[in-house]
Order: structure tokens, then sequence, then C-alpha cells
């Protein structure tokens, strides 16, 4: 009897699943403050948590094209940059497609779509190349701005296009370090995921919060980010205390930290590369 001959998975296809991965297991992560998780839909009227798994089920194949078209191409430029733009938009309207004209994964597009196209172009070089591939200027982009670019413009806010220039310095600098340091306390992996969301929120100048709760939403995040880290983390008695109460706050104010989401699944995302690759 002649063996059956398994099909290989491209490396396009591993990214994808990654970059999906990432999406659902940050949409799980519960308890989060004021976000859709396994509790309910948080500061979100619109939202829940099997229409997130929906939306992140609906970007994979994006992802998988724009890891093919980085691969075809090879190099870091900008007709490479204004593909990965128009497979973005039709990955928008995908996602807008099966979410009814909801708003999940906008952020995450962006930010994952960098990720993964820079992952299949050199894994060594990943947020550098997302980083200087967010510097080209897509000439075919649309110009209204986002809520977020709008925000970010108001007050003078570091903004997802600002942090993909910069190398995504929340989840280098923030994030992955302190989802190592939570393993390595064993802390358990779904602790060290929820500090590693918290430290991103603790610097974070989130626009999703700014443009629903203002000044006061951003500084109620940061400082109950931090109060959480300073008891002890998420796996503590008093760190969880912190999170309930950050959480209140959070919801009282509608205050939502949707960018700090979307870069806890940038996190995720590069955590696990080497397994992907």
């Amino acid at each position: 009897m002649r063996a059956l001959k398994l099909h290989e998975v491209s490396l396009a296809d591993r990214l994808a699943d990654r970059a999906v991965d990432a999406l659902i297991d940050e949409a799980d992560l519960s308890p989060k403050p004021a976000l859709v998780d396994k509790r309910g839909n948080g500061a979100h009227s619109d939202l829940h948590l099997g229409l997130m798994h929906a939306s992140a089920l609906s970007l994979w194949p994006m992802f998988k094209q724009m890891a093919e078209v980085a691969i075809e191409m090879g190099e870091v430029s900008l007709p490479l940059r204004e593909a990965l733009g128009r497979i973005g938009r039709e990955g928008e309207q995908a996602m807008l497609a099966t979410t009814g004209g909801v708003n999940t994964h906008r952020g995450a597009i962006w930010a994952l779509g960098l990720l993964t196209a820079a992952a299949a172009l050199d894994p060594g070089s990943v947020t550098l190349n997302a980083a200087r591939l967010a510097l080209l200027n897509d000439r075919y982009a649309p110009q209204p701005l986002s809520h977020g670019a709008q925000v970010a413009q108001r007050y003078g806010a570091r903004g997802a296009r600002e942090e993909a220039q910069l190398g995504f310095p929340s989840v280098m600098q923030r994030g992955l370090p302190q989802l190592h340091k939570s393993r390595q306390q064993n802390a358990g992996e779904q602790n060290a995921r929820l500090d590693a969301l918290l430290a991103i929120m603790t610097e974070l100048a989130d626009t999703c919060v700014l443009y629903r709760a203002g000044y006061d939403g951003l500084t109620a995040m940061q400082q109950g980010a931090q109060a959480v880290l300073d008891a002890g983390g998420s796996a503590t008695l008093a760190g969880r205390r912190q999170l309930h109460a950050l959480d209140e706050q959070l919801l009282a104010l509608n205050a939502s930290p949707g960018g700090a989401a979307d870069l806890l699944a940038a996190c995720l995302f590069i955590d696990r590369l080497d397994g992907a690759l």
C-alpha cells in the first residue's frame, strides 16, 4: 500500500496561522480590563467574543497574501508597501463583510500585517523591517484620517502609524520583557499574557482610550495598569484586586484600551515566530 504524501505547509501559511492565533488568543485572554473577553463585551456595545473570532478567521487569507507578496518581492520597497496597503484594504472589506460593518480588527490589520510581511522577508529583523515599511508612504491609501489618527493629532499622542515606524517600542520594550519575566516567575501563561498587556498599557498613549475618555481615561488606564504590576501582577491576590478595580474604573469611563490589545496581539505573534519558522 502506497503511503500518503502529506501536504507541505508553506511559510506564508504558517505566518498566517500565527497571526490569526495571536488575534484569537488576545480575544480569549481574560479578565482584560474593559475589553471583550470570555466574560463579556467590556465597554463595547457592538462586539462579542464570537464576532472577534469570526473577524480574526476572516483575515487569514489577507495575512497569507501579505507574506506571499513579501517573499515574492524579497526586500523592503515602495512597491511592496503599496501591495501590502492594497491587500490590507481588501482584508478590511472582508472583515467588515463578516462582522456586518463593525470595526473589530482595523488596528491589528496594520500592525500584524506589517509584522507578517516583515517576518516573511527576514525573521531576524522583524520589527526593523516592519518599521522600514511603515515609513514608506502608500500613494494609493485613502486620505481621510481614522479616529485613532485624528485623536493622535489632537492630543499629540503616538498613534498606530508612529508606533510601527519606531519598531513597536511598546511591544519590544514593555510587552515582551514583561511576558518573559512573568513566565520566569511561574505566573502561568494566561497571567503572563495579562501582565504583558498591562505593561503595554502603563506607557501607551492609547488612542482608543483617548477617543472615548480623553486624558482622564488615559491616566486611569496607565496608573491602574501600573498599580496591578506594582502589587505583584495578575497572578497574585493583591494584583487581581487592583485589576478588578481597573476594570471597574475603565468601564465607568467607557474607556476600552483597544490599541493596547492590538499591540498585545503583535507581542504574541513575535513571541511565537520561532515556532512558525
